[in-house]
């Protein structure tokens, strides 16, 4: 294949096409920068939480790769999701002490009109016209899955960087450089860092992207070396440690592996692709219970477990339209564009999970058994669209080939024919007339723009610049308007604001205060009060023995049973050694305060009245104390040798006082005080993420300190400065033997030393 050199920046309209591009990426996004709504839901839920939490320890000088704040403590710096690999946003918090949802929303934004000018980039690298560029860099970052399901914003990241490494990595095709090579793999790095499965196909379009130019380039094979092998070398030295860390998170975690038929369940559903001609067909924008597409019972669906806003691809009337007008001169003439087109059908055929036999093929694909959601190739492949889309534009506005008006006015009357036929036979059509005329009206515009083109475009640039520009953003502000999937008020999740004036998280920082003292670090609980709340702990350094977290410590979610997410009361879920809130596991986790969204004992029924005393009942929440919770460390003299796998699974508890006696897996070591006056105690010194420092005295016999903090392998100990084991304790957290007298125990997360140790047990 021979790459065209670029020509003059301006040539073909790029530099207007990008200034344009940034205009209208502020049209689209103001609802959101103007803070009048919020990217809701994940967005807020999970993302908002954590990027507050890596704010906030970053500004106290704290390290932010362990967090006490959900699941009795969770390793961040191996979580996919924890923003520390997120450059984008480790910037923003090493600026901002306290990130606003604003900005939260605005670095979203930013990086798909990043990754939108890097198409218009790699647009003007193939002399492809501007216009076709400008249609092709709005489609991508205002249309398809990117607009519909913004709230995703890992999965958002990680299709963000997907042109901005295609730019590099062409370039450094076409010029054989190594430092493009290099740029490539860095970049492509950031994007693996989101660990998602939008990062795995996009990884494999890329990389088949590198094996089609290395065959179809009219150049030296071996040339390609050198750039190719920079670009590895850079990513996976970028890639190593972070994916070592999720590696072994994952091999301690709750992650449950997914078997073909769970992924069939994530399948995209063929009547989705109705969305690329009407965005609203089905009321995707509107109450729930107007909802009529797939996967709901209008299409006979019952196992499908997607949500309706990931069923809707919208990139605008123009970009398909164009497709079909430059067909006539054989659209895949380029043999970049026969790769793209290839891969938009492979990436349909993925997406489409169960309804073709292409996926389970493809389920046998290293990687791709990981993750639950077919449909989520959806990201790439309307980024792969808007590519052709705005290859199809560029075909009209350059005068490479000439449509045939008529028969494109047959095409976008069909479609649309095809939609109302769709509604009528599901007897939803009286629903569908309004988005059927709006989109009528957005194709007669889109056709208006490609006639133009065809007669004009050659030699008015600025002005056919400037109607597709006016043409795509009227299209997908409108086809795309904000909607409760994608913009709801901010006022909504106050409680993940600090400053919150919220009346239950208010009374929570109340009572713990009242009830700290040098051995207590006291736990609350947020249980089925609604779906942002259960992270709120990160933004309020609160300890929440839960949390809203798809990965889980398998340890953690073994002992109590825990979910992924508490926001409903049935989403609060116990296990045989966790039965109830009145338990000996609840008291060790040091639970005092429960806030709850409706009376406790909906939640747990086998409650009796005054286990859980009332102390009060605020606008969100009822909340009780369980003024039995225990200190976080105490330090007791004996130790009771006990199967944790044993009481894991058949529940039960030692009748014990966990002031005297600590649960071991060891043989067991009992240093008795009986008779003696001075028992041993100890206080918290101090009390960081990745530190924790605790002055234990035992006057008159050795004894166990035990932090009632999670166990995980790469936290270790130090007594007085020397090495010490740290022992799982009590099922499920720290426990150290110290000698007579007063010492100091140090427990240190260090990440790097306990991956490289569990590695070399292996």
């Amino acid at each position: 294949m021979q790459v065209k050199l670029p020509r003059q920046f301006d040539s073909g309209g790029h530099g207007v096409a990008a200034g344009a591009f940034i205009l209208c990426a502020i049209v689209l996004a103001f609802p959101w920068l103007s803070g009048s709504v919020t990217i809701p839901w994940d967005a807020k839920a999970h993302f908002q939480p954590q990027f507050a939490f890596l704010a906030h320890a970053l500004h106290r000088g704290d390290q932010p790769f362990w967090t006490p704040n959900v699941f009795t403590g969770s390793p961040q710096i191996a979580d996919p999701q924890s923003l520390i690999f997120a450059p984008f946003f480790l910037l923003a918090a090493l600026v901002f002490p306290e990130p606003s949802f604003v900005l939260e929303d605005a670095i979203v934004f930013a990086m798909l009109a990043m990754g939108g000018l890097a198409l218009i980039a790699f647009f003007r690298d193939r002399s492809w016209d501007g216009a076709g560029a400008l249609v092709a860099a709005l489609a991508f970052a205002f249309g398809g899955s990117a607009a519909w399901r913004i709230q995703h914003t890992g999965q958002v990241m990680s299709l963000a960087w997907f042109p901005v490494t295609l730019l590099l990595l062409s370039r450094a095709l076409d010029r054989r450089s190594i430092a493009y090579g290099a740029g490539a793999g860095l970049i492509a790095a950031f994007m693996v860092l989101g660990r998602d499965q939008v990062a795995l196909l996009c990884v494999m379009i890329l990389s088949a992207y590198a094996i089609f130019r290395i065959l179809a380039d009219e150049r030296d094979i071996l040339s390609a070396a050198g750039p190719l092998g920079a670009g590895a070398l850079v990513g996976v030295l970028v890639i190593a440690l972070p994916l070592a860390w999720t590696l072994a998170l994952a091999a301690d975690s709750n992650r449950p592996a997914i078997d073909l038929d769970g992924a069939f369940k994530g399948s995209l559903p063929p009547g989705s692709f109705l969305t690329l001609i009407c965005a609203n067909l089905f009321g995707t924008d509107g109450p729930l219970k107007d909802f009529w597409g797939p996967p709901s019972g209008a299409f006979g669906t019952s196992d499908i477990y997607l949500a309706r806003n990931m069923t809707a691809i919208y990139m605008g009337a123009l970009p398909i339209l164009s497709l079909f007008a430059a067909s006539r001169a054989r659209l895949a003439d380029s043999r970049e564009i026969r790769f793209f087109a290839g891969a938009a059908v492979l990436l349909a055929l993925y997406a489409l999970g169960r309804y073709t036999p292409a996926f389970a093929l493809m389920f046998h694909i290293p990687a791709v058994d990981l993750y639950r959601r077919p449909a989520d190739a959806t990201f790439p492949l309307c980024a792969v669209l808007a590519i052709l889309g705005g290859y199809g534009f560029h075909r009209v506005a350059s005068g490479e080939t000439a449509p045939r008006l008529v028969p494109l006015a047959a095409v976008a009357a069909a479609l649309l024919a095809l939609c109302a036929a769709v509604a009528l036979a599901k007897d939803h059509l009286a629903q569908a007339l309004l988005p059927l005329a709006q989109s009528a009206g957005f194709f007669a515009l889109a056709f208006g723009v490609i006639a133009f083109a065809a007669r004009f475009g050659a030699r008015r640039k600025s002005a056919l610049l400037a109607l597709a520009a006016v043409a795509m953003t009227a299209d997908l502000a409108i086809g795309n308007e904000p909607n409760e999937s994608t913009a709801l008020p901010p006022a909504q999740f106050d409680v993940l604001r600090a400053d919150t004036q919220n009346d239950t998280i208010a009374l929570l920082k109340r009572k713990l205060a009242e009830t700290a003292s040098s051995d207590r670090r006291d736990r609350i609980e947020l249980a089925g009060i609604d779906f942002h709340w259960p992270n709120a702990s990160l933004v309020h350094d609160l300890d929440h023995d839960l949390g809203y977290n798809p990965i889980r410590l398998k340890l953690f979610e073994d002992s109590t049973g825990a979910g992924d997410h508490v926001a409903l009361p049935d989403q609060r879920q116990f296990s045989k050694l966790y039965p109830s809130y009145r338990s000996p596991l609840s008291d060790l986790m040091g639970l005092r305060f429960i806030a709850t969204g409706v009376p406790i004992e909906q939640i747990d029924k086998t409650l009796r009245p005054g286990d859980m005393p009332l102390i009060a009942r605020t606008k969100d929440a009822y909340v009780y104390e369980n003024a039995r919770a225990l200190p976080r460390v105490l330090t007791p003299s004996c130790a009771l040798r006990v199967d944790f796998t044993r009481m894991t699974a058949e529940g039960g508890w030692p009748d014990v006082d966990f002031n005297e006696t600590v649960l071991v897996e060891d043989p067991p070591i009992c240093h008795s005080h009986v008779g003696q006056n001075r028992a041993a105690h100890a206080l918290i010194l101090s009390y960081r993420n990745s530190e924790i420092l605790i002055e234990a005295t035992a006057p008159d016999h050795p004894a166990y300190v035990v932090l009632n903090d999670i166990w995980h392998p790469w936290w270790f100990a130090e007594v007085d400065g020397e090495p010490a084991e740290i022992l799982r304790a009590n099922v499920m957290f720290r426990a150290v033997a110290v000698p007579e007298g007063k010492h100091v125990v140090r427990f240190s997360f260090q990440p790097l030393r306990g991956v490289l140790k569990q590695m070399s047990r292996r």
